[in-house]
């Protein structure tokens, strides 16, 4: 059969016919009933975005921050 012997060509062709099945046999299965596809996705959130947070100042708001915290270190 082969150089290495037959029982690892043996497990060879397995391996190699494993290998082969599992995606063919996961594509019909989804590809078929396209309910076990939504069934899977909707079990599983892939991105979850945190909740918005405040907004940040306007520039303008800023501006008048510095100001008052200038007159505030100048006063002193």
């Amino acid at each position: 059969m082969s150089s290495l012997g037959t029982s690892k060509g043996v497990l060879e062709i397995a391996k190699f016919a494993v290998y082969v099945t599992v995606p063919i046999g996961m594509m019909y299965f989804f590809a078929n009933n396209t309910d076990n596809l939504k069934k899977f996705m909707g079990n599983h959130s892939y991105v979850v975005y945190p909740p918005e947070g405040p907004r940040p100042p306007s520039p303008e708001e800023m501006r008048e921050m510095a100001r008052e915290i200038a007159r505030k270190n100048n006063m002193r």
